[in-house]
């Protein structure tokens, strides 16, 4: 014979009597606070670190003539403060073309790159295939 369940007395088992379901929704809503304030914390934390260890590209203005007999003339016109030195993608050249003050000017081999190097020693191309 099958038994028959009282639901009053499950639900009084299940939700417990008045004192008791308080208790409950308050820790509930507590510690969703707590999430949300620690998850807030940590977001902010990685974003706003995030960007510290970024550089910035080099940059320079150039004044690129066609020297007809060796290649090109590349003068620098202006550089940026993390901007180290200005060079042509050609090592082999001798001397290797490469200048680190605004007014400086070096040789490149047409269809060359020029490439800045900033201070953290990443390249930057700054004019392709001149």
């Amino acid at each position: 014979m099958v038994q028959m369940i009282d639901g009053k007395s499950v639900r009084q088992k299940l939700i417990g009597d008045s004192d008791e379901r308080a208790v409950s929704p308050v820790i509930g809503v507590i510690l969703m606070v707590e999430i949300t304030v620690i998850l807030a914390a940590v977001i902010a934390a990685f974003v706003l670190d995030m960007g510290s260890n970024q550089s910035s590209p080099a940059q320079a203005g150039l004044d690129i003539s066609n020297n007809t007999t060796s290649g090109m003339d590349v003068i620098v016109t202006s550089m940026v403060d993390n901007t180290e030195t200005v060079k042509c993608s050609d090592t082999t050249s001798h001397p290797p073309g490469e200048t680190s003050e605004v007014g400086g000017e070096f040789k490149c081999h047409s269809g060359e790159n020029i490439i800045g190097i900033n201070e953290d020693g990443e390249e930057t191309v700054i004019q392709s295939d001149i």
